[in-house]
């Protein structure tokens, strides 16, 4: 029987998979990669290493890069088959999408139409620049990745930008019907 693994620990095996990793790695990995529909956070993965290590899935790795030592980790072989019986089980995957953005907005009618607006402009504005951040900086080493014989890596950001272009462009929808309630919802 392969160990239950938290939504956390897929994301962790699956960032070792690519090589040893410190938890600010894989924190950083995540942030440039599997963000856009699977984000972690340092309060999760660090638990979530020690937890792995703990079950033997992950272990503690030399890492003599830079003049610090760091406390990198690595999949053992239980780990690998974990993660690997995870990605081909037949199990349905759950979706779930958590935008904090989008909770204040339904909570908007505890706000002033002003704030509301603010909070739309500020998103649209912080959804808008993330795009480009994907465009300029993420998506040229998904490329890199893609050359590398990992064209997935590709999709997953191509993924990325066009939700968050999507996002930005509901925004400024939601921008112009606010700042206009005369016209007429398109649904």
């Amino acid at each position: 029987m392969q160990p239950h693994l938290t939504p956390t620990a897929r994301v962790v095996l699956g960032m070792l998979a690519h090589g040893r990793r410190t938890g600010y790695d894989i924190k950083r990995a995540v942030e440039t990669s599997t963000r856009f529909f699977w984000g972690a956070s340092f309060g999760q993965i660090y638990p979530e290493l020690e937890r792995l290590r703990s079950s033997g899935l992950v272990e503690l790795a030399a890492d003599d890069e830079g003049a610090v030592s760091r406390r990198a980790h690595r999949l053992t072989p239980a780990g690998q088959l974990a993660l690997h019986c995870w990605l081909v089980d037949d199990v349905e995957p759950h979706f779930q999408y958590r935008d904090e953005a989008m909770l204040r907005l339904f909570f908007g009618d505890l706000m002033t139409p002003d704030e509301v607006i603010t909070h739309v402009r500020r998103t649209r504005a912080l959804l808008e620049a993330d795009a480009e951040r994907v465009r300029t900086e993420i998506l040229p080493r998904a490329r890199e990745g893609s050359r590398a014989g990992r064209p997935l890596t590709l999709e997953t950001a191509r993924f990325g930008l066009e939700l968050t272009e999507w996002m930005a462009a509901w925004y400024a929808g939601l921008e112009r019907r606010l700042l206009d309630p005369e016209s007429e919802l398109p649904y």
